[in-house]
């Protein structure tokens, strides 16, 4: 991760989180790969439930936290856990949304579509945002390991999705 100051230049969150309905309709939503809370704090104040944040890196983890008590938000569940391994924990069909935003770049990100796909509602939604495949960029995976749009909607199985209308949004930055 670069450091914060950069990081948050990136992006255009507000705009980012609407354009993906992150909104007041959703009642639980996890977040894997929180890193800074760059989505995690707008996402929790557009919600009505729960947000689960989960990280795999403790620094990540314990910066979020102290975010969460210096901003009073109260809806937030942060987890450290490699929920490749141990899966979120949550049960299946619990969850409203799931944003997986840059962290398709792991080896098998079918795994991660595969846990989001699992704790989803029948209705839920899935976010994506990931780093563009077709551009350097300041920041970022190697482009040899960023993901294509097209790679992308291959590895969510539309099939399985579609089957209980879930919904996704792909969006790269």
């Amino acid at each position: 991760m670069p450091d914060e100051s950069t990081w948050i230049e990136f992006f255009d969150v507000e705009r980012l989180l609407s354009a993906l309905e992150v909104d007041s309709q959703l009642e639980d939503l996890v977040e894997i790969g929180s890193g800074y809370g760059t989505f995690t704090l707008p996402s929790a104040k557009r919600i009505r439930g729960r947000l689960y944040a989960f990280d795999i890196e403790k620094e990540m983890v314990e910066i979020l936290l102290q975010k969460l008590i210096d901003q009073k938000i109260l809806n937030v569940i942060v987890k450290q856990r490699d929920i490749l391994v141990e899966t979120t924990g949550l049960a299946d069909e619990s969850i409203d949304y799931v944003m997986l935003f840059n962290i398709l770049h792991h080896t098998i990100p079918s795994d991660l579509m595969n846990e989001a796909y699992r704790i989803l509602k029948p209705e839920g939604k899935i976010g994506i945002i990931h780093w563009r495949s077709d551009i350097a960029t300041p920041r970022g995976p190697d482009l040899s390991i960023r993901p294509r749009p097209e790679h992308i909607i291959e590895v969510l199985d539309n099939q399985k999705f579609h089957t209980r209308t879930v919904s996704f949004r792909i969006d790269c930055v």
